[in-house]
């Protein structure tokens, strides 16, 4: 039953709430993997030789389309976490530090996402200044964001 306010009591699941969530994982699962891939596309389009203009086209286009459809899943994978967070109350009653933490690096994840965005007009303009070897760094950051934000979700540390 609903609490004062149209709000659930925390650990009282329905059927509704369960696929939304549901759905919110698979959507967070399909845009980070975006984000895990499209990195490694930058990698390839930092190696490509000035005379390689197809390779570098074809990567180019692999990006865009790649961002794009990442870009698609985000929104849903934000949304339907914002209706588990703000409708169905979960990690707004106190003690929920872990929820608080969890919203800080998904913010990140969004700025990593945007950054992602940034870099491809970049090599689009064709004013990347950075190595591959920088971008295989970059690449790391959202496995690091997945992997805390899981953590914080399943362990609840705080």
């Amino acid at each position: 039953m609903a609490a004062p306010g149209g709000r659930y009591r925390a650990g009282e699941y329905t059927l509704a709430m369960l696929w939304i969530k549901a759905f919110h994982i698979v959507m967070v699962a399909s845009w980070f993997a975006g984000l895990f891939y499209l990195p490694r596309i930058f990698v390839n389009l930092a190696m490509v030789s000035p005379e390689s203009v197809a390779e570098f086209e074809r990567l180019l286009l692999m990006a865009r389309k790649l961002l794009r459809f990442t870009t698609l899943l985000a929104v849903p994978a934000l949304g339907l976490g914002l209706v588990l967070w703000l409708y169905y109350g979960i990690g707004l009653a106190p003690g929920n530090g872990w929820m608080h933490a969890k919203l800080t690096l998904v913010i990140l994840a969004m700025a990593y996402h945007w950054q992602c965005a940034k870099v491809l007009r970049q090599f689009a303009a064709q004013q990347n200044k950075r190595s591959h070897v920088w971008y295989r760094w970059f690449n790391e950051a959202p496995v690091i964001l997945l992997l805390a934000i899981v953590v914080l979700v399943v362990v609840k540390p705080f």
